[in-house]
């Protein structure tokens, strides 16, 4: 388990170095605590709500019509996410990781699905114009 810690900070901090400060990066858009159930993590403070973050934005385009649509789910998490871009890609704060509870909890998506279903570059989601 520590060994897997240390191989995700250190890919984190590979990204980090080579991310462009538009992009939100593709790590962050993973889920975390997949394996059990937990708390929330306990880290800096968001500098912003996330619990009360408008999660209908989401909610409301994203859904299963038989499968889920890239570019309703892709448009619709730009629009919620990009204006906190740099928080969300901040390692040391708690803001990913309370953002993804909140948008499972409100719209029971599976683990990942973001991360699989929008790429596009290397650099993670290009947030120009969002």
């Amino acid at each position: 388990m520590g060994l897997r810690i240390c191989f995700v900070l250190l890919l984190f901090f590979l990204l980090l170095g080579i991310a462009t400060p538009s992009f939100l990066k593709y790590d962050r858009l993973d889920s975390p605590g997949e394996e059990g159930r937990s708390l929330l993590p306990r880290g800096p403070d968001c500098p912003f709500d996330v619990e009360n973050m408008n999660y209908k934005i989401v909610t409301s385009q994203c859904k299963r019509q038989p499968n889920y649509s890239a570019k309703l789910c892709c448009t619709s998490f730009k629009k919620l996410t990009c204006k906190y871009r740099d928080d969300l890609n901040s390692n040391p704060n708690t803001c990913a990781t309370e953002m993804f509870y909140y948008l499972r909890r409100y719209g029971n998506y599976p683990a990942g699905l973001f991360l699989t279903l929008c790429k596009e570059g290397n650099n993670g989601l290009d947030c120009l114009g969002y």
